[in-house]
C-alpha cells in the first residue's frame, strides 16, 4: 500500500501580540490535525511580526511553547521562523544581531532540527517601508539543512528553507542532492515583491529539486509602532514536484467568512508517484555544470 504524508500550510496575519499569535498558531494546529495533517508549517515570524530582539529574549520559551503544540496535537511542526540570540553552538551571536530560526518538532514535543536562515532580505521595494536590510539585525546561517520525517514507518526526507532562501536556486538543488522530498518555505513577502515572484519562485523551486515545495504565508497588513504598517502578499501554496500548484489560499487578507484569523492549505506527499516523476525526468543525472 502506497502512504501518503498529507501536509498543511498556516497562513496567518501575526502582528505584535505574541499571546494572541500563539492563540492563532494552536487554533490552526488544532484544525488542520483534526483535518489528518502530519505535518503542519507556520509561516515566518508566526509570534510576531517587528519587536525582533523582544522576541528574542523568549526564544526558548516559545520554542517550548510551540513544541506542546505539536506534542498536544501529535503532529510534526515545522515552527516558521523564531529570532534568536544564539547560534547552534550556543555561542551568543556577535554585533547585537540575530538568527533567523526555523525549527522542526516531532509529535513527541522533541526538536529534532534547527535550521538558521542563509539568505537574508535586501532590497528595495517601492512599498511604503521602501528598503530592506535584514542583514543589519540578522546573521545569516552557514549550514544546509535535510532532517527526516517519520510517519507510520515510512521516512520523508524535509529540507528546511525560509522566505529569502526561495531565490537561490542552487539552495534547493543542494537540498535535493542531500535527499530531501519536501521542502518547507515559511514566509514573509512584502506585497509587492509576492505579487511578482511568489507563486513562480514556488513552482521554480519545485522545479529545480523536484520535491514538493510548502510555502505557509503571512499575509495582509502588520501594524508597527508610530502607526507604521508593513503589507506582505499571502497566498499560502503547497506546489507538487512538477511544477503544479496542489492547493493555495487566494488572497492575501484572511477571509471574513473564513472567521477565524488564519487560512489552511493542505496536500499530500505520494512518494512513489514523486519518484516515478523523477526517473521520468532524471534531472541531476543530466547536469553537467559543478
Amino acid at each position: 500500500m502506497n502512504k501518503l504524508l498529507s501536509v498543511a500550510a498556516l497562513q496567518m496575519n501575526s502582528q505584535q501580540d505574541i499571546e494572541a499569535n500563539l492563540s492563532t498558531i494552536k487554533a490552526g494546529i488544532g484544525e488542520a490535525s483534526t483535518q489528518g495533517a502530519q505535518l503542519v508549517v507556520l509561516p515566518e515570524n508566526c509570534c510576531s511580526m517587528g519587536r525582533q530582539f523582544a522576541t528574542a529574549e523568549r526564544f526558548e520559551s516559545l520554542s517550548a511553547t510551540l513544541a506542546s503544540y505539536a506534542r498536544e496535537h501529535n503532529v510534526h511542526l515545522l515552527a516558521g521562523s523564531l529570532p534568536c540570540p544564539f547560534r547552534p553552538d550556543g555561542v551568543v551571536v556577535p554585533d547585537s544581531r540575530l538568527r533567523q530560526v526555523s525549527q522542526l518538532f516531532a509529535p513527541d514535543g522533541t526538536r529534532v532540527a534547527r535550521y538558521d536562515k542563509i539568505h537574508l532580505f535586501t532590497a528595495t521595494v517601492a512599498d511604503k517601508q521602501g528598503s530592506y536590510n535584514e542583514a543589519a539585525t540578522f546573521e545569516p546561517g552557514t549550514q544546509t539543512v535535510v532532517t527526516p520525517i517519520e510517519v507510520a514507518g515510512e521516512i520523508y526526507q524535509l529540507g528546511m528553507m525560509v522566505c529569502f532562501d526561495l531565490r537561490f536556486p542552487a539552495l534547493a538543488q543542494r537540498l535535493r542532492q542531500a535527499g530531501a522530498e519536501l521542502l518547507s518555505a515559511p514566509s514573509a513577502f512584502t506585497y509587492l515583491t509576492g505579487q511578482a515572484h511568489w507563486e513562480l519562485l514556488l513552482r521554480a523551486r519545485a522545479l529545480d529539486s523536484q520535491c514538493l515545495v510548502i510555502g505557509a504565508a503571512q499575509g495582509g497588513e502588520h501594524h508597527y509602532k508610530d502607526d507604521k504598517t508593513r503589507q506582505t502578499w499571502g497566498h499560502s501554496a503547497i506546489t507538487a514536484f512538477d511544477g503544479t500548484i496542489i492547493d493555495s489560499y487566494e488572497s492575501s487578507e484572511i477571509k471574513a467568512k473564513d472567521n477565524k484569523g488564519y487560512a489552511l492549505v493542505f496536500a499530500s506527499l505520494d512518494k512513489s508517484a514523486q519518484q516515478q516523476g523523477r526517473e521520468k525526468m532524471p534531472i541531476f543525472q543530466c547536469h553537467r555544470l559543478a
